[in-house]
């Protein structure tokens, strides 16, 4: 029994820290009067339609992370006209999958832009992934116009190559609507895993 505590205490652990959240979300969905025809299908349709619109364009919030899914739309409630437009609101029940950084948590990422002072990756939506080189060991700046880091065993970190890194710190910017993630290659089995040169 205790042994089945510990691996329950263990999985939750583990599932709080993955990147990939399921939610259960409830929104309003407002449906413009011209979009409106008879027939429940095409209703149903229309609301899904309008719902994507809205899930993709929020983008993001801090608590949540970035919307990257519907998985499934669950309830549609009774449409309420609005007085002034025609339009017709509907609260409506979905699922859906959001990505989020977590301080200690694993990742793979491409590195877009090298600097002196280290290196710009990307990681799923996140585009602001930063890998200073004071978190780099042993790799050294080498600097033209395709600049690069390199360390004693010829490991190399340039633009497009993947790199494996441990998040030590994320930030939500607020104004527009995205995180930042300070990452590290500080531990085992962390840094560059493919090239595109191979």
């Amino acid at each position: 029994m205790f042994l089945l505590l510990v691996l329950r205490y263990y999985l939750e652990e583990v599932a709080s820290l993955t990147m990939f959240l399921k939610v259960q979300l409830s929104w309003n969905v407002i449906i413009a009067a011209e979009n409106l025809q008879q027939g429940s299908l095409m209703l149903q349709r229309a609301i899904l339609i309008r719902l994507l619109g809205d899930f993709a364009a929020k983008r993001a919030t801090k608590d949540l992370g970035y919307f990257t899914a519907v998985t499934t739309l669950d309830k549609v409630g009774e449409g309420k006209v609005r007085q002034h437009t025609g339009d017709v609101l509907f609260p409506v029940v979905f699922n859906g999958v959001t990505f989020k950084l977590f301080k200690g948590e694993i990742l793979e990422g491409v590195v877009h832009k090298v600097l002196k002072h280290g290196v710009f990756l990307r990681c799923g939506p996140i585009e602001h992934v930063y890998l200073s080189n004071m978190k780099m060991a042993d790799y050294r700046y080498f600097p033209g116009e395709n600049a690069y880091f390199m360390n004693e065993k010829a490991s190399k970190i340039a633009k497009d190559v993947t790199i494996r890194f441990v998040v030590i710190g994320t930030k939500w910017m607020e104004a527009e609507r995205e995180f930042q993630a300070l990452v590290s290659l500080e531990g085992d089995y962390l840094g560059p895993i493919a090239s595109p040169d191979i």
